[in-house]
């Protein structure tokens, strides 16, 4: 079996690495030089261009489409003195639909009438409108502290006893 041949003097390991941290130290002197100097260039360039130009340069060309719809026509809300609103009991407390008459009578709804709902479970209070009042049952249901909203889909104008606005109270 061969052995490898012993050195005769150590090898010097000391210097090997000094000479190559030294070489590593240069190379990243020279990147960071380049590096400056690209950085230098670009800002340079950036600077001499305007930013209307560099803008159109940097994003493409898009076509703008203006589509025309005519307005709709937006009636003015109808006083609330004009509004005819049923408040409904429909929490099962007794005086409640009564009071909230009141209160809204005070607010300005001229014709407003209590009476109680078929059902006293209703969890949360609501405004219901007939078709033509969205906007008008909106005002109410802020006035009332009301934020449910619906069309009263499916009740006759006898069932809401002639009302446009309809107010059922519930659990909240």
């Amino acid at each position: 079996m061969d052995h490898a041949e012993h050195l005769q003097r150590a090898f010097p390991w000391r210097t090997a690495s000094v000479v190559l941290a030294a070489v590593a130290a240069l190379e990243l002197v020279a990147l960071i030089g380049i590096g400056a100097t690209h950085l230098a260039s670009s800002l340079r360039s950036r600077a001499t261009t305007p930013p209307a130009t560099a803008a159109r340069a940097a994003a493409p060309a898009r076509k703008h489409v203006v589509l025309r719809v005519a307005a709709v026509p937006r009636t003015p809300l109808r006083p609330r003195g004009r509004l005819s609103v049923l408040v409904l009991n429909g929490n099962g407390v007794n005086g409640a639909a009564g009071a909230e008459a009141t209160s809204l009578a005070t607010l300005g709804y001229a014709a407003s009438r209590a009476a109680d709902a078929p059902r006293h479970d209703y969890a949360r209070s609501m405004v219901l409108y007939v078709p033509g009042y969205l906007r008008e049952a909106r005002r109410l249901g802020h006035d009332a502290h009301v934020r449910l909203i619906a069309p009263a889909d499916g009740a006759s104008r006898a069932e809401l006893r002639g009302s446009e606005l309809v107010v059922v109270l519930g659990g909240s």
